[in-house]
């Protein structure tokens, strides 16, 4: 056996702040919270930044959460699918995605889903759909449902572009 440390780092995930030891300092986000965390809701799909399956928000930017050493983001901020909706009320872009039907297996949606939350909140997109399927094209999804994915992405923009009105005023 070899000399063994164990690393603590500070997380807010999805609101909750968590102290957390680590025995390995080469554990990913993505199975950190999945394995320890027993959040499922991010999936591992291709385990090297090509699919987009494990997208999270750390700190509001997305990321494939694959690719980020959970060491590294001592006091980050994360939220995952499961920090999106508000108890019972789904938040706009999973609402958009069942109206639009922006998913068909599902394995992916979890990353879409989080990765368009990403995008409306950059602000890079307007209202441009050649735009969001490109600024979304880390986001692979094996049915082919970017018709309805893009479409749920440009009314969930829509919707928040509204709420966001009605709050101001």
């Amino acid at each position: 056996m070899g000399y063994h440390m164990s690393l603590s780092i500070s997380l807010t995930i999805n609101g909750l702040k968590r102290e957390i030891a680590l025995d390995d300092p080469r554990v990913t986000l993505l199975d950190l919270l999945r394995e320890r965390l027993h959040l499922t809701g991010t999936k591992k799909g291709c385990d090297r930044g090509q699919c987009g399956a494990c997208t999270v928000l750390v700190d509001g930017r997305r990321i494939n959460s694959c690719l980020a050493l959970a060491a590294s983001l001592d006091g980050a901020e994360i939220t995952t699918i499961e920090g999106l909706a508000d108890g019972e009320d789904l938040h706009p872009v999973q609402a958009a995605f069942i109206a639009h039907d922006g998913f068909q297996c599902g394995y992916c949606t979890p990353g879409q889903i989080m990765s368009a939350v990403g995008l409306i909140s950059e602000g890079n997109a307007g209202d441009d759909p050649e735009r969001i399927r490109e600024l979304m094209s880390g986001n692979i999804c094996r049915c082919g449902a970017y018709q309805g994915i893009t479409e749920a992405v440009l009314e969930a923009q829509k919707d928040l572009a509204e709420r966001n009105r009605r709050d101001a005023a």
